[in-house]
């Protein structure tokens, strides 16, 4: 396992052309996998060995830079040993953390995924729909109950996630979950969301979703005909709730909205317009682009059947999500 460690020094010039002195960085290799960090002492360029690793001559100067560097070198294979003794999973960044006393501020997956979600419950209405938290909750959910099938633990560190990993939550997700490619893939993006987080905040060594590509499968959807548009419509329901579910989606066949947008739809969205009939004037949810949408006669009928009916903050119709809520 020694043989996977190796441990160099670099010097790393600055952006000045007519720089003498550079810093010196330590470079950890660890499986083939880099990790590294400035030793925070600077030499002069000139005396610098790149093939020897230190610097050259028998100055003072020299002997203490290199004894310094000796130093740090024993440091880290000592940092190696005491993972290797906690018998964790080990890479070139956990070592280099070990190395530096950082290794107790490890990022976890489910960590971050419940600090993402805490901050964006909190934006609902605001930036995010609500229906977007459900689905980072729901896909830290399938991603917990993963990783403890998966690795008998309760989280996993952000920085040991790798293509490995994905391609066995998806396994996951397939098998376990019985989801569909498509399915799947739709989860696997909420994931890559807080993974490249964790990368942009430099918790992990590389992006494991670099150059990861999956692509959705088509499909061949089927689209309701008139007569089984006017099946549903004529429908009786003995079940008001039912009633109202199948009025909302009866009302966005004809209107062409997005549930979304019809859950936020309110009384000040409908307005009279230069023709002297009903308009939908709104901001699309997912586009952000406002749209004018006339309001067909069926269309109209729902919203007169619901008129008598006080829906909170002037509501127009309500969600199935809603309806349960009240």
């Amino acid at each position: 396992m020694q043989d996977l460690l190796s441990v160099l020094f670099y010097v790393r010039k600055s952006k000045e052309q007519d720089a003498i002195h550079a810093t010196v960085y330590l470079r950890i290799t660890y499986n083939g996998q880099r990790s590294e960090t400035s030793t925070m002492r600077r030499v002069p360029i000139a005396k610098w060995n790149a093939k020897a690793n230190k610097v050259g001559g028998s100055s003072i100067e020299a002997r203490q830079v290199n004894r310094h560097l000796d130093i740090i070198k024993n440091n880290v294979y000592d940092s190696y040993q005491r993972l290797l003794e906690k018998k964790e999973a080990i890479t070139a960044g956990k070592i280099r953390d070990e190395y530096l006393g950082k290794s107790d501020s490890e990022r976890n997956i489910i960590q971050l995924f419940e600090e993402h979600n805490l901050r964006m419950k909190k934006l609902v209405g605001k930036e995010f729909s609500f229906r977007t938290l459900q689905r980072y909750n729901t896909t830290k959910k399938h991603l917990t109950a993963f990783i403890l099938s998966s690795y008998k633990k309760k989280d996993y560190p952000v920085e040991d996630i790798d293509t490995q990993f994905i391609n066995a939550f998806i396994y996951y997700l397939k098998t376990e979950l019985d989801l569909t490619h498509n399915s799947a893939l739709k989860y696997l993006a909420y994931l890559k969301k807080i993974v490249r987080v964790a990368f942009a905040n430099g918790w992990m060594e590389k992006d494991p979703f670099y150059n990861f590509k999956l692509k959705n499968q088509s499909i061949d959807r089927d689209f309701l005909t008139k007569e089984e548009i006017v099946k549903i419509m004529e429908q009786d329901f003995s079940i008001p709730r039912l009633e109202h579910v199948r009025d909302v989606f009866v009302f966005s066949c004809f209107t062409g909205l997005a549930y979304s947008d019809v859950e936020k739809l309110s009384e000040d969205d409908v307005i009279k317009g230069i023709d002297g009939n009903l308009w939908i004037k709104i901001k699309r949810t997912k586009t952000k682009s406002l749209s004018s949408i006339p309001v067909l006669p069926v269309a109209q009928s729902l919203i007169e059947k619901y008129q008598e009916v006080k829906f909170p903050k002037g509501k127009l119709l309500l969600s199935l999500y809603q309806s349960k809520s009240q």
